[in-house]
């Protein structure tokens, strides 16, 4: 007999933590993020000694320009630095950078199936983020590397790049298969 401590299920494969969780980061959007406040510094110091001689209105647009573009730049990667994952007996849910934003929550009712992926690169997809094609579904891309791909009951798909896949995609399953058991009755 073998011991499953908090509540783990042991499945062929092995056992099941109750909650799993899985992480990516990409560190490399630290480096925009500094770009972006490299531009919010850049609108600051105009505003703060500005030797224009043009007018107060040139010299107004170059300040909000730097600082609302630094600003975007700055919050845009890093809303993408990381992405979390979690998976317990319900839903799977994913929560992009420090606050938790854009988040996705994903019953485990509607997925049909989770397949692993080796290698799933921003290009595919167009770049890091959130993002959505409409010949591949929405996916959430961090990094470059392994992902989570779901398949929902309504025919679209969704993407997660993130670290340990295979072993988040072999949770899912095994979430999965009591209802599909049920389903086929």
């Amino acid at each position: 007999m073998t011991d499953h401590p908090h509540g783990e299920t042991g499945t062929p494969e092995g056992p099941h933590p109750e909650v799993w969780t899985g992480r990516a980061t990409n560190r490399g959007q630290w480096l925009l993020a500094l770009g972006g406040a490299a531009c919010m510094a850049l609108g600051i110091e105009l505003a703060v000694d500005s030797a224009w001689t043009s007018g107060v209105a040139p010299l107004l647009m170059s300040v909000v320009g730097c600082i609302a573009a630094g600003l975007l730049v700055l919050f845009g990667t890093l809303a993408f630095v990381h992405v979390s994952v979690k998976v317990d007996q319900d839903c799977l849910e994913v929560r992009c950078g420090h606050i938790g934003v854009p988040r996705r929550r994903i019953p485990l009712s509607q997925v049909a199936d989770a397949v692993f992926a080796p290698c799933v690169t921003p290009h595919q997809w167009g770049g890091w983020g959130y993002r959505w094609r409409p010949e591949k579904g929405t996916a959430v891309v961090v990094r470059r590397g392994e992902a989570v791909v779901l398949r929902l009951w309504d025919g679209h798909t969704f993407t997660i790049t993130v670290d340990n896949a295979e072993t988040a995609v072999r949770v899912i399953r095994a979430r999965l298969t009591p209802k599909a058991s049920d389903a086929a009755r």
